[in-house]
C-alpha cells in the first residue's frame, strides 16, 4: 500500500470504502473546486453517514415505492431481453437485429470480488465481437477521480454491435406525454457520459463506444418502457474540461492536517464511537466550496451551508462574482450602503465603488433621489 493510499484508509478510519457511482462522479464534477468534497470521494468515504453523526443528515435517496418501481421495470426488461428491450434496440438504433446475446457481469463464478468482474468486464468487452450483437449487464468499470482509479458498479447495460459499444440506461421516472422532466434527463445524460468515458477508458478507443446513448423509461404511469437516444457529447465535454481541473489527491491531502480523519468506527452496539463534535471539528478543518447546486448533488450540503452562511458563496457563484470577490454579505451591504463602511483594502476598492453606484440607481429607481 502506497503512503496516499496508507492516508486515506486513515481517513476512512478503517472502514471499508465506498463504491463510486454515475451520480457520485457527476456531483463531484458539479462543483470540481470544493476540496473537502474531492478529500472525501477520493478517500471513498460515506458522506451519507459522516454528515449525519456530525448532525447534518441530509435526505437523498429514492423512496421505497420509487425503488420498488424500478426494480420491477428492470427486471421486465432483463428477465426476457430478446423481447422488449431487443425492439426498443432496433427502434433506437435503426439496426436489422435478428437476435442478440445476453451476458450478465454482476458475479464471477460466485465471486463478486471487484478486481475479477472488472477483468472479466475488459476480457469480454475486448474479445472478437458477435456479429449478432450482444447485452452486458452490469458490467464493472473503473473511472480516474482525484489522480486514482475507482471502481463503477453501473446499472447500466452496455450494447454492442458490430464493432460500436452503446450505453443503455434503464430509469424509472415516467415519460408522460412523450416529455419527461428535464432536470431527470440531464441528471441521466451526464451519468452516461461517465458510463461513455469509462468505457472509452476501458476499450482504449474513443471510436468504439458512441456518444449516442439510449435512455429507456416507462411510458405514461405503465411499466411499458420506452426508448430515447441522447447525444452526449456536451456532457463528455463538460466533465472533462471539469474533473481536469480537481487537484491531484495528493495535493490537496498536503493541505489536510495530519491527525484529521472521518473514522465512524463503531462500538459493540454498531454504533460510531466517534464524538459528534470532534467529527465536526474534524470536517471543518477540510476546506469547503459551497455553493447552492451542492443541495442537489452531495450528502454534505446542509453542513457546508451553515458552515457558509453570511458568504456570498452562498447565493451562488453569479452573486460572488458579482460582488467583486468579497466574500462577506455583511461587508457587501456596507460598502454599498453605509457612509462610513469598514475599511476598504485597496484590491476591492473598485469593487466597493461599483456597488456604492449599483446601490444609488436602485434607489433612484425605487424613487428616493437621495
Amino acid at each position: 500500500m502506497t503512503d496516499t493510499e496508507q492516508r486515506l484508509a486513515s481517513l476512512r478510519g478503517g472502514q471499508l470504502p465506498k463504491t463510486h457511482n454515475a451520480r457520485t462522479i457527476a456531483a463531484l464534477a458539479t462543483n470540481p473546486g470544493c476540496p473537502r468534497r474531492a478529500v472525501l470521494d477520493a478517500a471513498a468515504v460515506d458522506k451519507a453517514k459522516v454528515a449525519s453523526r456530525a448532525g447534518y443528515p441530509a435526505p437523498f435517496g429514492m423512496s421505497p415505492f420509487a425503488l420498488g418501481r424500478g426494480v420491477a421495470f428492470e427486471r421486465r426488461l432483463k428477465d426476457e431481453p430478446e423481447k422488449d428491450l431487443l425492439m426498443l434496440l432496433r427502434q433506437a438504433l435503426d439496426l436489422d437485429i435478428a437476435e442478440v446475446g445476453f451476458t450478465d457481469l454482476n458475479e464471477v463464478g460466485g465471486s463478486t470480488d471487484l478486481a475479477l468482474r472488472h477483468e472479466r468486464t475488459r476480457r469480454l468487452l475486448t474479445a472478437a465481437p458477435d456479429q449478432r450483437g450482444t447485452l452486458f449487464d452490469h458490467p464493472l468499470l473503473r473511472f480516474a477521480v482525484g489522480g486514482r482509479h475507482a471502481y463503477l458498479e453501473p446499472d447500466l447495460i452496455a450494447f454492442r454491435h458490430d464493432d460500436t459499444v452503446h450505453v443503455v440506461e434503464i430509469k424509472s421516472f415516467a415519460i408522460i406525454d412523450d416529455q419527461a422532466d428535464g432536470a431527470k434527463v440531464a441528471a441521466a445524460a451526464i451519468q452516461s457520459a461517465v458510463y461513455v468515458l469509462a468505457l472509452r477508458d476501458l476499450l482504449g478507443d474513443r471510436a468504439a463506444v458512441h456518444d449516442q446513448t439510449i435512455l429507456i423509461a416507462p411510458r405514461d404511469f405503465s411499466l411499458t418502457p420506452v426508448a430515447a437516444t441522447l447525444d452526449v457529447r456536451k456532457q463528455i465535454a463538460v466533465l472533462q474540461r471539469q474533473l481536469s481541473r480537481i487537484a491531484a489527491i495528493d495535493d490537496l491531502l498536503e493541505q489536510v492536517p495530519p491527525d484529521v480523519t472521518f473514522s465512524l468506527e463503531p462500538d459493540g452496539k454498531g454504533q460510531p464511537r466517534r464524538d459528534a463534535a470532534e467529527l465536526l471539528r474534524d470536517i471543518l478543518r477540510v476546506e469547503a466550496s459551497y455553493a447552492p447546486q451542492c443541495l442537489a448533488s452531495c450528502e454534505m450540503c446542509y453542513l457546508c451551508r451553515d458552515e457558509a452562511s453570511g458568504t456570498t458563496g452562498a447565493l451562488g457563484k453569479s452573486v460572488r462574482e458579482e460582488a467583486g470577490g468579497i466574500e462577506s454579505v455583511q461587508k457587501v451591504l456596507a460598502y454599498a450602503y453605509e457612509k462610513d463602511p469598514y475599511p476598504v483594502p485597496a484590491d476591492l476598492a473598485e469593487a466597493a465603488a461599483i456597488l456604492r453606484r449599483a446601490a444609488v440607481l436602485r434607489r433612484r429607481s425605487l424613487g428616493d433621489p437621495s
